[in-house]
């Protein structure tokens, strides 16, 4: 048994929030710039170098990426083998969002109440995602994600007898309905299976793997392509102004599913794919 304090998880948190917020992770910012030399399109060549410039300025005067700081998502997997000490887990992880949103002069996008709520200046709540696993390490993931995206994200539950092909169509409209609002070029996070309550953190997960990464299953790995192709294809392109990029890639999660339902969550990440890890 490991024992981690409550209070190095605050603190573990509260770096996260002012590094995911300001520095742009490397396999976004290589994927980014391998898509302006691919670019032949001038006006798509400026948007692309703007955002690498803005990105590139972020990280050295450590200011945030975006004005929208996001709901911060926080993905937490506790060795089974690990006892934290002095508070709560839940409340260790609030605590270093109220922190580092404050300390880092990060905007506070989350209201207390749904309807007639107020801001609470500090971004908390934050959403966590608890999962058991194996081993004495703690990993705690940052996902902060901003209105723009999640707002064009969808949730549908085909049957079988649908199949493939309206899953394909489904993710093609959301890209579609998502236009240039959603803040191409963008990283699509898929996920496929398991049930209507699971299916959506799936395709957020999905998010969190790096660009370039190739899944085991070889079935997916070509869905992924082919997908990628596609939505290329559809000329929405980087900031709606121009070009040939509209996604940079497409991360697809699986899982179990029951024999009657399939159900799909697509989940958008626009260009400012923030993400930060540490493990305790």
């Amino acid at each position: 048994m490991r024992t981690i304090d409550a209070s190095s998880i605050a603190d573990t948190i509260q770096y996260l929030c002012q590094s995911a917020n300001t520095v742009l992770p490397k396999d976004v910012m290589h994927a980014l710039a391998q898509a302006r030399s691919r670019e032949t399109s001038p006006i798509g060549q400026m948007a692309l170098t703007i955002i690498l410039e803005n990105a590139n300025y972020a990280a050295m005067s450590e200011v945030a990426l975006c004005q929208d700081g996001g709901v911060t998502i926080v993905f937490a997997d506790v060795g089974q083998d690990v006892h934290i000490q002095g508070g709560l887990l839940e409340e260790a992880i609030h605590e270093g969002v109220r922190q580092g949103y404050q300390k880092s002069f990060l905007r506070g996008s989350m209201l207390d109440r749904p309807f007639n709520g107020k801001n609470t200046k500090d971004n908390t709540p934050a959403i966590i995602h608890v999962r058991i696993v194996a081993g004495d390490r703690l990993t705690l993931i940052m996902l902060p994600k901003g209105g723009s995206a999640d707002n064009a994200s969808r949730l549908r539950i085909f049957t079988p007898a649908e199949g493939l092909v309206a899953i394909h169509e489904f993710v093609l409209d959301t890209i579609i309905q998502a236009g240039p609002g959603s803040c191409p070029p963008l990283i699509v996070g898929v996920g496929i299976g398991g049930s209507f309550d699971s299916v959506a953190v799936l395709a957020k997960r999905a998010l969190l793997r790096d660009i370039g990464t190739v899944p085991s299953d070889s079935f997916v790995a070509e869905l992924e392509r082919k997908w990628l192709d596609d939505i290329n294809a559809l000329g929405i392109v980087p900031q709606g102004y121009g070009g040939a990029t509209t996604a940079l890639a497409v991360h697809i999660e699986t899982r179990a599913r029951h024999i009657a339902s399939i159900p799909v969550a697509v989940n958008l990440q626009c260009h400012s794919a923030r993400k930060g890890c540490a493990v305790l």
